[in-house]
């Protein structure tokens, strides 16, 4: 549908005059009638009743005219949605509980000025995707499991190592434990219905098995974090891995229990991706507060996945 049709149609609607509306949008007369009739042909409609007072809506006019308001207001969306300099900085991140989502709330305390999107996307595929493509301006992501290198023009900076801790409910043979080092958690089952076959997080975890021996079980559907800490806390030989910055709120009675893993702490590493040529102007702002408020890696006594990239 023409765009300017419709914006002629609704000035027209709301001048009540083909004059007027002719001389908010600098256009003749003539132009505004021929663009009306042009528009109520394509929707095979009459719009206006010619009146002594000027042109009223007719019944047709009346209801279309709400979804020309919307159409005007959607093309002015998809405007400023690739208008850098206007735009908010999309960001990306993998879950709404996790530590990248806690990055992106102190970046928006530290600087309220810059209006943001977060959106949660798949897996790193999708991610590089919607960077090349300018979907989005950013994304954190394990950087890079096995077998797929970033695209040259896709650059990263690591910035936050995040502990995983032991999740158990009171029942739990660990449950009374200060910490646990990792081979204690040889023989227990660790449940974690969240990990989808193919992704960095899943390449994250098979490495950590391979490892250390452990038995992690994706089990099941997984129908959220209440789920699954309901069910932690019910079942003694159950318990899943949970990173240190993973807020989470469970009812008094669970008595569930976040415990460190030591000897080693492995620790899952979040890096900040983006394309080498994003012009967005707030996107070297939001690099350089990671780089004052993210953590260091590799730090002695840590566990990382030898494909995870260290820069």
């Amino acid at each position: 549908m023409d765009l300017d049709t419709v914006r002629t149609f609704v000035a027209a609607a709301e001048a009540g005059q083909f004059q007027e509306a002719a001389a908010e949008l600098a256009v003749t007369q003539q132009a505004v009638s021929k663009r009306i009739a042009a528009l109520e042909r394509d929707l095979g409609v009459r719009l206006f009743t010619r009146t002594p007072r000027g042109a009223e809506l007719t019944i047709d006019g009346q209801a279309f005219l709400p979804h020309a308001r919307e159409l005007l207001r959607a093309a002015e969306r998809a405007v400023a949605s690739v208008r850098t300099g206007r735009r908010p900085l999309r960001v990306d991140v993998i879950a709404s509980r996790g530590a990248a989502t806690g990055l992106m709330r102190g970046f928006h305390r530290s600087h309220p000025e810059i209006d943001l999107d977060v959106v949660m996307l798949f897996d790193i595929e999708t991610a590089v995707s919607a960077l090349r493509s300018g979907a989005i301006d950013a994304s954190f992501r394990a950087v890079a499991a096995p077998g797929r290198p970033l695209p040259e023009d896709i650059d990263f900076v690591r910035v936050l190592d995040e502990p995983l801790q032991l999740l158990t409910g009171p029942g739990h043979a660990l449950a009374s434990a200060r910490s646990v080092t990792v081979a204690q958690l040889v023989g227990h089952r660790i449940w974690m219905p969240g990990i989808v076959p193919g992704t960095e997080w899943a390449a994250y975890y098979d490495d950590l098995v391979a490892e250390f021996g452990l038995t992690i079980e994706a089990t099941g559907p997984n129908f959220g974090s209440d789920v699954l800490i309901d069910t932690v806390a019910d079942t003694p030989a159950l318990a899943t891995f949970m990173s240190e910055q993973t807020r989470l709120v469970w009812p008094a009675g669970h008595g569930l229990r976040r415990i460190p893993v030591t000897d080693p702490t492995p620790v899952y590493p979040h890096s900040l991706l983006w394309h080498r040529d994003n012009p967005h102007p707030a996107l070297p702002t939001l690099r350089a507060h990671l780089a004052t408020t993210g953590t260091g890696h590799d730090a002695p006594g840590t566990w990382t996945p030898d494909w995870v990239l260290p820069r």
